[in-house]
C-alpha cells in the first residue's frame, strides 16, 4: 500500500516539507484511539529469537532507527509503534541551530536515494531533555555533535555538554564527527583529535556510577589505513563499538538529474561500501567490538548481507523513507528464517 498509494503522492512534493507533514499526520493517527495498536499488529514481530544482547543492553529485536530521521525527538514513542527495537535521536548540539540555508534535501528517485546538507539542524540539546523526560519505555540512542560556529579547538566542550545533558535520560551514545554538512568536522576523525574526544567522553563516563555505551559513527570514505585507525582508537580508548557507516561524499555511478547537489549521499548507493566498511572493521579488529550497520537497507536481503558481514544490529533511514514501515517487518521476519 506504501509503495503503491502513499509514496508517490508524498514523493510529489517538497522532501524536507513532506517529512514534516509525514511527523504531523503520524502523530495525529496515533491519537486517535486504537491505531497505536494497529500499527503494532501490522509492523511489530514479537519473537524470543530476536532478542540481542549488545554493549550491555537487552534489543527486543535488531533493527532501528538511524539518526536525522527525528532529530529532535518529537515522534520517538510514536514511530516505536513501527515494529522498531531502538529509536536513534539527533544529531543533537548545545544550542539550537537552524542547519544550512533550504534547499537542503533532494531525493535521487532513479538512484533510490538521498542526498541532505541539513548542517545539524535542531532545536539544542535542553529541549529534547524535556521531550525525553516522557519516555515510556523506548529504547534511545543520542546522536551528539558539535555546534557550526564553534571551531574544532573547542568541539570538546561541545561533546561534554551534549553528554551531561543526555546522560539520564538515554540507553547509549553516539559521536558523529562524520557528518560531511558541518564546516571541517570530518576533521575530527583524524586519529589525535578522535582520540582527545573520545577519551574526555569515556573518562566522563566512567567517573558515573553506571556507565553508558559510547559508540563511534564514521564515514564510509574512510581509507583501509584509516579504519585500521579506527580499530586502534576504539581498543584504546575502549569505547563500546562503531556505527558504519553515515552518509557519502562519494557520487560514483548515480543516475539522476540532482546527483551534483552538494551533501551526504545516503540510500541504495551506499549498500555496498558500508558493507565493506563492516567486513573490513570485524575482520581486522577480530570481532572485538560490536558494528551497527547502516546505509543502504532497502530490502530484508540488505541487512541480511550486513549482519553477515559482522553487524550486531542494523538502522534504517532512507530504506524506510523508500519502502516504508513493512521494511521492519520484512527484515525481523527474515532474521527469524534464518535463525
Amino acid at each position: 500500500m506504501y509503495k503503491i498509494f502513499i509514496r508517490p503522492l508524498l514523493f510529489c512534493f517538497d522532501p524536507e516539507k513532506v517529512h514534516y507533514f509525514t511527523f504531523s499526520a503520524i502523530r495525529f493517527l496515533n491519537k486517535i484511539p486504537g491505531f497505536s495498536s494497529l500499527f503494532h499488529a501490522l509492523y511489530e514481530v514479537k519473537d524470543a529469537r530476536l532478542e540481542r544482547e549488545v554493549f550491555g543492553i537487552k534489543f527486543k529485536n535488531p533493527v532501528g532507527l538511524a539518526a536525522g530521521f527525528d532529530k529532535d525527538a518529537k515522534l520517538y514513542q510514536e514511530l516505536s509503534n513501527f515494529g522498531f527495537g531502538f529509536i536513534e535521536i539527533g544529531t543533537l548540539t548545545p544550542v539550537g541551530q537552524e542547519g544550512n540555508p533550504k534547499k537542503r534535501l533532494f531525493r535521487l528517485k532513479e538512484d533510490n536515494a538521498i542526498i541532505n546538507r541539513m548542517g545539524f539542524n535542531n532545536g539544542g540539546v535542553k529541549e529534547v531533555v524535556e521531550r525525553l523526560k516522557k519516555n515510556k519505555g523506548v529504547l534511545i540512542g543520542g546522536n551528539i555533535g558539535k555546534n557550526k560556529v564553534t571551531p574544532n579547538e573547542e568541539a570538546v566542550k561541545d561533546y561534554e555538554i551534549c553528554f551531561e545533558a543526555l546522560f539520564p535520560y538515554v540507553d547509549y551514545f553516539v559521536v558523529n564527527v562524520s557528518s560531511p554538512n558541518t564546516p571541517n568536522l570530518r576533521e575530527l576523525q583524524d586519529k589525535k583529535p578522535l582520540t582527545e574526544l573520545l577519551q574526555t567522553l569515556q573518562d566522563k563516563n566512567n567517573a558515573k556510577p553506571k556507565q553508558k555505551p559510547i559508540l563511534l559513527k564514521i564515514a564510509p570514505d574512510l581509507t583501509d589505513e584509516q579504519l585500521l585507525d579506527i580499530i586502534d582508537i576504539v581498543n584504546e580508548t575502549k569505547i563500546a563499538g562503531v556505527i558504519a557507516t553515515n552518509t557519502t561524499i562519494s557520487r560514483e555511478g548515480l543516475q539522476s538529474e540532482n546527483k551534483s547537489e552538494m551533501g551526504g549521499l545516503s540510500g541504495k548507493p551506499l549498500t555496498k561500501r558500508s558493507t565493506e566498511v563492516i567486513r573490513f572493521l570485524s575482520e581486522k579488529s577480530n570481532n572485538s567490538f560490536p558494528i551497527i550497520g547502516v546505509g543502504g537497507i532497502h530490502s530484508a536481503e540488505d541487512a541480511i548481507e550486513k549482519l553477515n558481514a559482522g553487524a550486531s544490529l542494523v538502522q534504517l533511514y532512507t530504506g524506510f523513507i523508500y519502502e516504508g514501515p513493512a521494511l521492519v517487518k520484512a527484515i525481523n521476519k527474515k532474521i527469524l528464517e534464518n535463525s
